[in-house]
């Protein structure tokens, strides 16, 4: 299993809206490989020693700075962080506090230091569409595989639970005999029912709700765990084979056509969605209106640029000053303007450029018309 862990959405809103002059924000390549920690430890060693470097920079006493790196340099001789590693590790420090996050797509290696986390990579992972999981479904064959914009499908280990087939036995004399086979060759739906339960109470910790599920399940099953599912974001379609029959290659190719068609389908469902919103005055594209109505807690979706990295600072009014070059005051608009959407309960999707309007980095539909938000 790939180990990953990625902040809620709630949780990314909170770490978003975290002040504070001496914050530290490091993205490094990783690998689950052990051969390849010793390399990963000395590029760790390489970013603490350029993040102490800006912080004296930017002005930040040695006690502070060190109070900052503290808690990261000790991530060195952490035998158990290093046991189990992603692709990517994240890892945010601040007032003696450390995060750390392991992910499963590559990023750029970097340093940030400013009064805030550069936390642009950790939203791209959490909100980019392109990924998603398999769940087979068989009496015998209950596996979980996940799958992401740039990595393989791999299995996910699964906590089951040791007497998951005696779900499906059904007690004849009232219980009073010995728990016997079900009738039929899968029991009756109560308890498929209460076997697919049990398969989702081991596969929900595993999941992001942003992230779409898929099934490969058989015709007794598949009726069965819809019936009981709560995951959000279930597909209709399904991969129509028995699970037992499917190795990762299967997975993955499989997985991908279904993800890739759904999400033309939802992208030029978006696309007609926001042509009529914004001939209504209730859309817009244009990046300063768009932050302009994120401050002001009027977009309830935006769709935003995950490859642009135009820095600068907006004001407590939305109003965008440009940075010639980054800075620990400036960051990036577009995640700036996410930012303010999640804190104020709006949706927010990173899509490639080529999936928006009109060449801008941002589109969003508003909750008031434009004349309401202060934008005629």
């Amino acid at each position: 299993m790939l180990p990953v862990d990625l902040p809620k959405t709630s949780d990314l809103a909170t770490l978003m809206g975290a002040r504070d002059d001496a914050s530290v924000s490091i993205y490094l390549t990783s690998s689950p490989v052990p051969a390849d920690h010793e390399r990963i430890r000395l590029a760790l060693r390489n970013a603490v020693g350029d993040a102490a470097k800006e912080l004296a920079e930017a002005g930040v006493s040695d006690a502070v700075a060190g109070s900052t790196l503290a808690p990261i340099r000790e991530l060195d001789g952490d035998q158990e962080f290093w046991r189990h590693q992603g692709r990517s590790l994240a890892i945010l420090a601040a007032a003696g506090e450390v995060r750390t996050y392991r992910l499963a797509n590559r990023v750029s290696d970097s340093v940030h230091v400013g009064d805030r986390y550069d936390l642009g990579t950790l939203l791209r992972a959490r909100t980019f569409p392109h990924g998603g999981y398999v769940l087979g479904l068989a009496e015998q064959d209950v596996h979980l595989w996940a799958l992401t914009a740039d990595s393989r499908a791999h299995e996910v280990s699964l906590d089951l639970p040791s007497d998951l087939q005696s779900v499906l036995g059904h007690a004849e004399n009232h219980g009073q005999a010995d728990r016997g086979r079900a009738r039929g060759d899968l029991g009756d739906r109560p308890e498929r029912e209460r076997f697919a339960r049990a398969v989702q109470d081991a596969v929900l910790p595993h999941l992001q709700d942003e992230l779409p599920l898929i099934l490969a399940a058989g015709p007794e099953f598949d009726p069965a765990y819809r019936a009981i599912n709560t995951h959000p974001t279930l597909l209709e379609e399904r991969i129509d084979v028995h699970p037992g029959s499917l190795d990762v290659d299967s997975v993955d190719e499989r997985a991908r056509g279904i993800l890739d068609a759904t999400y033309a389908r939802q992208l030029e469902e978006w696309r007609e969605h926001f042509g009529t919103a914004r001939s209504n005055g209730r859309a817009t594209s244009k990046l300063k209106e768009v932050a302009i109505a994120a401050t002001m807690g009027q977009v309830d979706d935006l769709h935003f640029d995950m490859d642009d990295h135009t820095e600068g600072t907006i004001d407590d009014l939305g109003a965008i000053t440009t940075a010639e070059r980054p800075g620990p005051r400036t960051y990036a608009l577009v995640d700036e303007i996410a930012a303010r959407v999640l804190n104020t309960g709006g949706t927010v999707h990173a899509v490639r450029n080529a999936d928006l309007i009109d060449g801008s980095p941002v589109a969003a539909l508003l909750r008031a018309p434009r004349e309401a938000v202060g934008l005629d």
